[in-house]
């Protein structure tokens, strides 16, 4: 039971913590978090330990020296508290020695006016408020578990309708242009992002014992996961230059080469990704590289902050200049506007600016609640998100799928007339010899004719048809 309880409290250290800048990735608990801190002993040893810290602190510290009265540094029994002026409130994060402990929570301890630390009036001893540690561990829980497969999901669904709209733009040739492949690899690098996602999920994140042995192919998965974390976000960043390109600066537009765009989308974020995976692998070498605690993610996630800030600053300028292009045709005050707002809501999941509208996780835990089922919808389910407004609802897509459905239509309307056309002869082929001559002289000119007549509107159909797709 103990261990299902762990194994669950590890989802809610995995699916809350947002870390800024990253939004289609998993975030990851910290390893001292894992189910394996189960024995007495063990708990035992991480309260000495940190025992231990706060008495070295506590030394090392210069005296207080600010006015007025104050409480004194001091140990309670699982947390370090530092001098804290009278009448104060002071607050920390909840330790993580226990199972049903949630680290993101606050633990706190109240200075009096006295400058003596608060005594619980039953027990008379001086007390710490750890209330709040465990008093939403199982809402947190269920919680924890509906992110869980909202984030699986989301993937899923995802792939699927990414490979649909990659089948579409790959069948009709029509649709071939920069734009249209710039849209592919955006979608590709979707794809492996998900993928890499749902396996590392499914994988890694329920299986403590995994995390626990370490392997070799547990950090390769992760090492690729950064990586087409990167590929996706400076993808989205080649969609944003290229707009910008063709809108704002339309001198060049013809002369745009798309092997930079392959250079940047594929090539460079294989550079931090490596940088990220020596840098761990020597300075902060935990198991499976799960751990958020440490600022070498940053090396990984600083280049897709940037990218997301440059994509807000075209956005910000494509929107200026249509916005300026729609005063100078003098459109109507309201519909000039609908029009802006409606191209910027079009744009935003394509360049990932919800990102860097929201980076911050709300401290209030209702608030928070909110932003996470949010983020969660809007990383997650991007992919289901782009696809279905740059290829579902693409006027060019649905032109193109609407032309080949009629040549489809009228093909098999043809070959059913024909259908019926051979058994019509066969059957007359039948009956001629109870038909007298002369009747059938006459009835057999009309029928060569009418046969030639429908013969020729079929074709005349067919090659409308042809024209039109």
């Amino acid at each position: 039971m103990k261990k299902t309880t762990q194994s669950c409290f590890l989802l809610i250290i995995l699916l809350t913590r947002i870390v800024p800048s990253l939004s289609s990735a998993v975030n990851y608990t910290d390893p001292t978090l894992e189910p394996v801190v189960t024995e007495n002993s063990v708990i035992r040893q991480k309260i000495i330990d940190s025992q231990f810290k706060c008495y070295e602190r506590m030394n090392r510290a210069p005296p207080y020296k600010k006015k007025g009265l104050f409480c004194n540094r001091t140990w309670d029994g699982w947390l370090c508290w530092d001098d804290t002026p009278a009448g104060r409130l002071t607050a920390q994060n909840c330790p993580d020695y226990f199972p049903d402990f949630d680290p993101t929570e606050r633990a706190s301890k109240y200075c009096d006016e006295t400058g003596n630390w608060f005594r619980h009036p039953e027990s008379n001893r001086t007390w710490s408020n750890y209330t709040l540690c465990n008093s939403f561990t199982s809402e947190k829980l269920k919680m924890a578990f509906i992110l869980y497969y909202m984030a699986i999901v989301g993937h899923a669904l995802s792939i699927t309708s990414l490979l649909i709209s990659l089948a579409i733009f790959f069948y009709f040739k029509s649709l071939s242009c920069q734009r249209i492949t710039l849209h592919k690899n955006l979608f590709f690098s979707y794809v492996l992002n998900s993928m890499f996602t749902i396996a590392h999920l499914i994988a890694v994140v329920p299986n403590p014992g995994l995390v626990k042995r370490d392997p070799v192919s547990c950090k390769v998965l992760q090492f690729f996961h950064q990586y087409m974390l990167g590929c996706n976000y400076f993808w989205m960043l080649c969609e944003g230059i290229y707009l910008h390109t063709l809108i704002v600066v339309a001198v060049f537009a013809e002369e745009q080469r798309l092997h930079w765009y392959y250079l940047l989308g594929w090539g460079f974020p294989l550079v931090p990704a490596s940088i990220h995976a020596v840098a761990r692998a020597r300075y902060f070498n935990d198991n499976c590289w799960m751990s958020v605690d440490t600022h070498l993610l940053y090396i990984v996630h600083g280049p897709v902050m940037a990218a997301l800030l440059v994509n807000f600053f075209f956005l910000l300028n494509i929107v200026r200049v249509l916005v300026t292009k729609l005063r100078d045709t003098h459109r109507a005050e309201s519909n000039m506007y609908m029009k802006a707002v409606r191209a910027t809501l079009i744009l935003v999941p394509l360049l990932g600016i919800q990102f860097v509208i929201i980076p911050w996780r709300p401290e209030n835990r209702l608030a928070g609640e909110i932003y996470d089922y949010i983020m969660h919808i809007l990383m997650h389910y991007q992919g289901l998100l782009v696809a279905t407004i740059f290829c579902f609802f693409n006027g060019e897509v649905q032109g193109a799928l609407k032309r080949q459905w009629a040549q489809y239509k009228t093909q098999w309307g043809q070959r059913r007339r024909e259908h019926c056309s051979t058994r019509s002869t066969s059957y007359t082929a039948t009956s001629i010899t109870e038909v007298p001559v002369y009747l059938y002289h006459h009835d057999a000119n009309n029928e060569h004719l009418n046969g030639r007549y429908a013969e020729d509107s079929e074709l005349v159909a067919l090659k409308s048809g042809d024209t039109s797709a």
